[in-house]
């Protein structure tokens, strides 16, 4: 069960300020698919770990809205001209949120592996709402943003590489590219830094290629 909690946030850009809901406690009783997907128990908690102003569209996880926050003329202007007509007149769904906030920590020059996140979970939401086109578009983006992190000589912890490499090549099977999934999933071994602990992702790479499933189990 996910437990929201209303809270007082003030755009930095905008200043406007405005209520929003936070997640407090969630239960992932509902299991997990191969792209780490987890379901909760009822309602799910992902359009509540990042906010948005519907103001103006600057969007971001708690942090980017407190006091210290002082966004630059340059990001101002960008939020208003890309972000602010993008906004919708019923409630912002949470891939619109993710993507925002993805556009605004791209536009602050925060590193690919943090935008791989927040696109990842853009896709996340998209097949909670079932929009399949979008899926598609945030986990092109979310996979590119991971090469980029695994490419950087420091993007990526070495015990984290050979899961995000995996995860690269499990996007790319979801999107229909089953080439660039194999090629990703050859590429974990190399990758692999603990034989033992992570035995799992060889074994989940090698089912992924032969017989796909969406589900662990």
């Amino acid at each position: 069960m996910t437990t929201l909690h209303l809270i007082e946030l003030t755009c930095p850009v905008c200043a406007v300020a405005f209520r929003s809901q936070t997640v407090v406690a969630t239960n992932g009783l509902g299991g997990k698919r191969t792209d780490f997907h987890e379901r909760a128990a009822g309602m799910q908690p992902l359009p509540y770990f990042v906010h948005l102003c519907t103001h103006c569209g600057y969007a971001g996880v708690a942090r980017d809205f407190k006091d210290d926050v002082v966004p630059s003329t340059l990001l101002k202007e960008r939020v208003s001209r890309e972000l602010t007509p993008a906004l919708r007149a019923s409630l912002p769904s949470g891939s619109l949120k993710y993507e925002h906030a993805a556009k605004v920590a791209a536009w602050q020059g925060n590193e690919p592996r943090y935008l791989a996140d927040l696109y990842l979970r853009a896709a996340w939401c998209c097949v909670d709402e079932g929009d399949t086109e979008a899926e598609r578009y945030f986990r092109r983006h979310a996979a590119w943003a991971f090469a980029d992190a695994l490419a950087m000589f420091d993007g990526m912890p070495p015990n984290e590489r050979a899961v995000i490499t995996y995860l690269v090549g499990e996007l790319w099977r979801r999107v229909g590219d089953d080439a660039q999934a194999e090629q990703w999933f050859n590429r974990v071994a190399h990758e692999v830094t603990e034989p033992t602990a992570q035995g799992w992702v060889l074994q989940v790479a090698e089912q992924q290629k032969r017989q796909p499933r969406e589900w662990f189990t």
